[in-house]
């Protein structure tokens, strides 16, 4: 007997959704040749495509295929400098950031921030890597033989920053991420604590807006509270899972139930 082929006909690149009983899970296999020709053809008549990977999802999207997360996901949110330049664009409160290139960046830099000031690697990095306060000279010098774009933001000095995942058009977890010690980091993968309590809802509506204007369909926002408002420090599509976990929310049941029912 030939199995029913859903009306949705929906695909899953890999394990996240395996528990959505509208959606067809298939081994990720980076050479389209190595996929079995049922695979293929699962693929090509799929009318959405879930977790594409950065890898495939420029390639389904270019085909006409609905992609989640979002092509926007995927270019802005592994590359910090496209990320900038879009937060721009969009107006979206940010803390002041520049971009620095060339042989004279070190002077440049200097003419427009004072010392202490954050430095990023601009593109891969995640969950606290890649991130340096630079209090001086010698550790700016330090930072810039690591890039051939400077990514600079102005420091904030605060305690604790706010984690907003967005999955579809929801917030579906908040809370506060509390720096451990002295540490200038608030990543939880770098010891910070989750405090749920008091999330103030300008900073998921910060989150929300970005979301909306960026086509950012699955993403956790990195959000601090200053006296100019809510700012968003950044985004990552791949971020911790502990935040769910410590909500005792099941991170692949939420996806399934959200696939399920059209919302993503």
């Amino acid at each position: 007997m030939t199995e029913p082929r859903s009306d949705n006909n929906k695909v899953c690149l890999g394990s996240k959704l395996l528990k959505a009983s509208s959606v067809r899970c298939i081994p990720l296999r980076y050479n389209w040749s190595d996929y079995l020709e049922e695979e293929r053809c699962l693929i090509r008549d799929a009318k959405r495509i879930y977790f594409p990977t950065l890898h495939y999802a420029p390639v389904f999207s270019c085909t006409g295929k609905e992609i989640f997360p979002s092509l926007s996901s995927y270019l802005l949110l592994g590359n910090k400098i496209r990320q900038l330049q879009t937060f721009e664009a969009a107006s979206i409160s940010i803390p002041c950031t520049r971009l620095f290139t060339g042989p004279d960046k070190k002077e440049e830099i200097l003419d427009h921030f004072s010392f202490p000031f954050v430095a990023k690697i601009p593109v891969g990095s995640s969950r606290g890597q890649g991130v340096y306060l630079i209090r001086n000279e010698q550790v700016l010098e330090s930072y810039l033989d690591l890039v051939s774009v400077a990514y600079i933001q102005e420091y904030i000095p605060v305690d604790k920053d706010i984690r907003v995942v967005v999955i579809g058009r929801e917030a579906v977890l908040s809370y506060w991420k509390k720096a451990a010690g002295d540490e200038f980091k608030t990543n939880v993968a770098q010891g910070a604590c989750i405090d749920f309590h008091n999330v103030p809802g300008q900073a998921v509506d910060l989150a929300l807006l970005a979301a909306e204007r960026c086509s950012i369909d699955h993403a956790g926002f990195d959000i601090c509270m200053s006296d100019r408002g809510p700012l968003i420090f950044e985004a990552n599509i791949h971020f911790g899972r502990q935040g769910f976990k410590q909500a005792g929310i099941s991170y692949k049941a939420l996806l399934a139930k959200m696939a399920d029912s059209g919302k993503i």
